[in-house]
């Protein structure tokens, strides 16, 4: 912290020397975390008796936690202004291993503070072009769940027009990755002899807002190119453990198992001997969809999206992948509460690994806050460590569910209450052969559910099934002070014929139901 308030203190001095010598008016914004979480089985099962939140995140059943956001807006005028972003944590009280440090006694961590969005923001003189570059927040169109495709924080510049009261052209150009690939190994030089060779991922995005009288629709198109090395720190051939360092993060695990088929890369015989099936060219991949809501009728509101994604590799058909994901949303505003019905389907898995894969690729849903899932998905905007239980994204997944949603009995409480009944669409063929603990293919031994390569937290087939239950209330205690209590609690039913008993992280136990309770206090200046 004596780190933190030094570089505070340093750029407040800077503002100060900058503000008495032009016209710019400093805007500060923010937010203090702290949370609270109790829960079990976050992983469905910690293995050999042990009921923590998962051994793959090496949490107790019960963790304190706590985050700041630290927003500057520096305005000279409508046409020309910036942001930097900053985030400090997640600091896990009494930790300091990597990524949470400043949580044990001292409180001296020095590996907390993370710039999320640095950029400027301008328009070309008398035109109505807008222009955003740097590190910046991006998503694609949603109505009904927030992406399932994307919604991070990436290196970007976004170009926004807008033609009239109905009509904005938005176009993107990201850069998720480049210069990551080290290439630490002589082994490979045959294909690819420099490190930082064929490993940037480019985007190139389209959206095409549409807002007419009680009807909004966005049509929308992503193209990406992706290189055969994105993300590699160092590359052994043959080692089935090297395909892209952990240290990247997040974002690069989402993308590891949104954009690869189950077992990804390695074709394991009888368990034995590792055969690597490596790309040695570009790989490209296409997202459309089309996203809208009806609010003509109000109080109802009905809302959808309907998304598609395409991931291709030339010498690689095995690791392609392809699918559909469509959501619906119905709701009716009363005066005490909003009821909703909704549900979503995608495509999932067959039975052949040769072919590809049937899900629906997708980037990072890292910022998305599932309004279906604030548990099974990416649901809770205040706490980032207890969500996504069952999935980062719906894709290979089907549900139905229903909700009431800000349901106020007394001022200044709302209480939101949902129920979702959810189900797999992989074929349970494919798991029992290829990702089970029977199996003589996966990818660098991880157990069924471990969230390796081409997969999410649980993969879930048509024989398995889940429900989710979840209540949310938030007191607004002050205007800038809320408290958020949120309980959720998920059964399940995974097929034993498919799984077995000893699949979940290599455990001896029988799968159990993971829940959880936050209580997160939020102030917001």
């Amino acid at each position: 912290m004596k780190k933190l308030a030094t570089l505070l203190l340093a750029t407040g001095l800077v503002f100060s020397s900058v503000s008495g010598a032009s016209a710019i008016d400093f805007k500060v914004k923010g937010e203090w975390l702290v949370s609270f979480d109790y829960g079990q089985n976050g992983a469905f099962t910690g293995g050999n008796g042990k009921t923590g939140y998962g051994s793959s995140r090496y949490e107790d059943e019960f963790e304190a936690q706590q985050r700041l956001r630290f927003q500057i807006d520096a305005v000279a005028s409508e046409a020309l202004s910036g942001q930097l972003f900053l985030e400090i944590g997640r600091q896990f009280w009494g930790s300091e291993r990597m990524g949470s440090n400043g949580g044990a006694l001292g409180a001296d961590g020095n590996n907390a503070v993370k710039v999320r969005r640095a950029f400027i923001d301008w328009m070309p003189p008398q035109t109505d072009l807008k222009i955003r570059m740097g590190l910046q927040g991006l998503a694609l169109p949603s109505f009904t769940t927030e992406s399932q495709i994307f919604n991070d924080d990436v290196a970007a510049v976004s170009l926004s027009y807008k033609f009239n009261d109905n009509v904005t052209l938005t176009g993107l150009w990201m850069r998720p990755y480049n210069d990551n690939f080290n290439n630490a190994n002589t082994a490979t030089t045959t294909y690819y002899p420099n490190s930082n060779y064929m490993d940037n991922v480019d985007m190139g995005a389209l959206l095409l807002p549409l807002t007419f009288d009680g009807v909004k629709v966005t049509p929308w198109f992503v193209y990406a190119g992706i290189g055969p090395n994105f993300g590699d720190s160092a590359r052994k051939l043959g080692d089935s453990g090297s395909f892209t360092n952990a240290t990247l993060g997040t974002s690069a695990g989402q993308f590891r198992s949104g954009m690869f088929p189950a077992g990804g890369m390695f074709h394991k015989e009888d368990g034995s001997s590792t055969d690597l099936k490596w790309p040695t060219s570009y790989g490209t991949a296409i997202w459309a969809g089309v996203t809208g809501e009806v609010t003509a009728f109000d109080p109802f509101r009905a809302a959808w999206d309907i998304n598609y994604g395409s991931s291709t590799w030339e010498d690689q058909g095995r690791l392609n992948r392809q699918g559909w994901l469509a959501s619906l949303l119905f709701e009716y505003k009363l005066d005490w509460a909003i009821p909703g019905l909704y549900g979503w389907w995608s495509t999932g898995d067959d039975s052949n690994p040769a072919n590809g894969s049937e899900r629906m690729p997708y980037i990072s849903t890292g910022n998305t806050n599932n309004l279906f899932s604030m548990y099974a998905g990416n649901g809770a905007p205040w706490n980032h460590t207890r969500e996504g239980v069952l999935f980062n994204s719906m894709a290979g997944t089907w549900g139905i569910g229903v909700r009431l949603k800000d349901m106020s009995f007394l001022e200044d409480i709302k209480h939101t209450f949902r129920i979702n009944y959810m189900g797999g669409t992989n074929s349970p063929t494919f798991a029992k052969r290829y990702l089970s603990g029977k199996n003589e293919w996966h990818d660098d031994n991880h157990a069924a559910n471990e969230g390796g390569l081409g997969r999410d937290p649980l993969y879930m087939t048509t024989l398995d099934s889940a429900v989710e239950f979840g209540l949310t209330t938030v007191y607004k205690m002050y205007d800038n002070f809320q408290v958020y209590v949120d309980a959720n609690y998920i059964a399940t039913w995974l097929d034993k014929d498919v799984w077995g008993k000893s699949t979940m992280n290599g455990s001896n136990d029988d799968v159990r139901d993971p829940w959880n309770v936050n209580v997160t206090f939020v102030y917001s200046f």
